[in-house]
């Protein structure tokens, strides 16, 4: 996984084989002015926490996350930090709690723009048949997170 931090938090925290990793990274570069090199306190904490996530021993995330992104998308994002450690949610549940249920395809579009992965769950978002679609870090580690989260149950 690639992260970029600032003073105020974790800007991009995604796989580095993912597709357009590199425009995201120049994207928030622009907006936010150059990563600085070495460390960084919420780097640190990012680490730790990542580690307790793999491990099993932790299910939350504390470390500050500073999305960039359009008001619906910071929306949708904000909505996805709201569906517990193991559980999924359907599109279109995603539609109709973040107020607009027509907009499936739109919530689609904002989870696949998410660049802070994990932490801003949009794994936990599956297709109302129970279908593993539109993960950007690519299905099978949809499944593998999905298979983590709920230790081999609902996928396993």
């Amino acid at each position: 996984m690639r992260a970029i931090a600032n003073e105020q938090g974790i800007l991009v925290c995604d796989f580095t084989d993912r597709r357009d990793i590199d425009s995201t990274l120049a994207r928030v570069e622009q907006q936010h002015g150059p990563a600085a090199d070495g460390e960084n306190e919420h780097l640190v904490m990012l680490r730790r926490e990542l580690a307790a996530y793999f491990d099993e021993s932790g299910q939350t995330f504390t470390v500050p996350l500073i999305p960039g992104g359009t008001e619906c998308e910071l929306r949708m994002w904000k909505y996805l930090q709201t569906i517990p450690f193991g559980q999924t949610r359907s599109y279109g549940q995603q539609a109709r709690e973040t107020g607009d249920p027509a907009a499936v395809r739109a919530v689609g579009g904002a989870n696949g723009r998410n660049f802070i992965a994990i932490l801003i769950p949009c794994h936990r978002v599956i297709a109302v048949n129970g279908d593993l679609t539109g993960y950007g870090g690519g299905i099978e580690r949809k499944r593998w997170l999905l298979d983590h989260e709920t230790r081999g149950g609902l996928f396993g």
